[in-house]
């Protein structure tokens, strides 16, 4: 029982099935991990409805009708609602906030009538509404790297990072707008998916930027994503007008095919000025191996690299200004005390439940939508989003994959760069390209960097492609074992 949390998603369903451990057990056990937590991760943990699932999962496996995944603990990022847990999105403009119904990604994976059947541990904490590289942004705290307790997870699913790389947990889900599963994996060096725009329902998912959040998958291995994200994609046409009509599929299926032949481009813009030598000198090394395994690369170019980040950041805020403007205290989110009127009700509420990152976002949003300003800001990003993808497919006819880093560097330290918002914008360089494009991408840990800190390899393919990225994650991963490694203590 005591190792139970070094185990893969594999290695705890075939005990499960094989009678040999109970989900009672293994929910008992990762409880009393989470509940004495030091990162910061969890914001909400009941065990009374986490072992109630646990029963659950122990009936299907009794009776026959048990995915792979029913009994294995997960958790949510909190920016998902939850019937039986809070969800606040990180900002007290929604503490206390009881959803009536559960996201179709939770539900999904959850005990409903068509859930894999695994068992929720409670709510990770996260970015204010999902804004952030650092997860320094939660109004309830920062959280840790388990590495380094001293420097950030990433952001802005850095607690699912965490809490998977802490071991409190096997498997969580978070979502990615501009890099937010991929930069806190490759930072707590764990493993990270994000999907093709589309493939994952957002219902119920608190909008940050509509057209690029995407719901995905963070676990230790590419098989452990491979199963969670064959069970939370899938069409979902009736509650989520950007659902892709494309059915779901077996991902792990693809996994142990091999590389022979398969063509990695390397884009030269991902390895210029502002790349840390450690972390490249840990892409090198993975690039040596999947040559070993069969793979050529490829040089070639992605001129528009650099306007990922302005496009990007006027694209994402004027989203979130409209998304967000619904928070105003009148019908639910936070609402101040003695307003005097309707607009000190609004300004107030809007003031007190919003955090500052969050503030920043808006007002650059309703600047770039305002009158004499949405041709010159707004459209222009939107053509600089089209031309991104464009070079993506022009890269793709010369590969099969896109390589490079998540991150120019290994996670700073916390409060590093607190005051220099554009300082923690240009650590997404490297992941906002293949957002924008609405492209499937994931992290895989390839090594340590500065101060032992972990080193995450990103991999891009065309739209659709998941099953090639988690093969070629996984037949690296066959052949090392970085993504085994835990930090000190774990």
């Amino acid at each position: 029982m005591s190792e139970l949390h070094t185990q893969s998603l594999r290695q705890l369903s075939e005990a499960l099935h094989a009678k040999t451990l109970s989900a009672t057990e293994l929910a008992q056990h990762f409880l009393a991990r989470a509940q004495a937590d030091t990162t910061g991760s969890f914001l909400a943990i009941d065990p009374a409805a986490t072992l109630a699932q646990a029963q659950q999962a122990d009936a299907r496996l009794a009776n026959g009708t048990a995915t792979r995944l029913t009994g294995l603990p997960i958790a949510h990022k909190d920016i998902f609602v939850t019937r039986e847990w809070p969800t606040t999105a990180g900002s007290r403009m929604l503490a206390g906030y009881r959803s009536p119904f559960d996201a179709t990604v939770v539900a999904r994976l959850g005990h409903g009538d068509h859930g894999a059947g695994m068992v929720n541990l409670g709510k990770l904490s996260c970015d204010e509404f999902a804004m952030g590289s650092s997860n320094e942004n939660s109004a309830f705290g920062p959280v840790k790297n388990p590495w380094d307790p001293s420097r950030i997870p990433g952001g802005s699913s850095g607690a699912s990072a965490a809490a998977v790389a802490a071991g409190l947990v096997p498997a969580a889900t978070g979502t990615d707008t501009g890099g937010s599963i991929r930069q806190p994996a490759a930072f707590c060096g764990i493993t990270g998916i994000k999907p093709t725009y589309g493939r994952a329902s957002r219902y119920g998912m608190i909008a940050y930027a509509s057209s690029l959040d995407q719901a995905g998958a963070m676990a230790r291995s590419a098989e452990d994503c491979a199963w969670l994200l064959s069970a939370l994609c899938g069409p979902d046409l009736d509650r989520d007008a950007t659902s892709l009509d494309v059915p779901a599929e077996d991902f792990s299926a693809q996994l142990g095919q091999p590389l022979q032949g398969l063509r990695v481009g390397l884009p030269q813009e991902f390895f210029g000025e502002g790349l840390s030598s450690s972390v490249r000198e840990a892409i090198d090394a993975a690039m040596a191996q999947l040559r070993q395994l069969g793979a050529t690369t490829v040089p070639l170019s992605l001129p528009l690299t650099e306007l990922a980040i302005p496009a990007y950041y006027i694209i994402a805020p004027a989203e979130a200004s409209s998304n967000l403007s619904r928070f105003d205290g009148v019908k639910f989110g936070h609402r101040c005390e003695h307003p005097a009127d309707l607009m000190d009700l609004y300004v107030r509420s809007r003031t007190e439940g919003f955090g500052e990152e969050v503030k920043r976002r808006i007002l650059v949003g309703a600047y770039v939508l305002s009158h004499g300003y949405y041709d010159a800001y707004y459209l222009q990003a939107q053509r600089v989003r089209r031309l991104i993808a464009d070079d993506f497919q022009k890269a793709f006819a010369q590969c099969d994959v896109i390589a490079g880093p998540v991150a120019p560097t290994v996670a700073w330290g916390l409060g590093e760069k607190a005051n220099d918002p554009v300082a923690n914008y240009l650590a997404d360089i490297f992941t906002l390209p293949a957002s924008l494009a609405g492209l499937p991408a994931m992290s895989v840990p390839v090594g340590f960097g500065e101060a032992g800190m972990p080193v995450g390899l990103q991999l891009i393919a065309n739209h659709l492609q998941e099953g090639r990225l988690l093969n070629v994650a996984h037949q690296y991963q066959c052949h090392t074992d970085w993504h085994l490694k835990t930090p000190q203590g774990i």
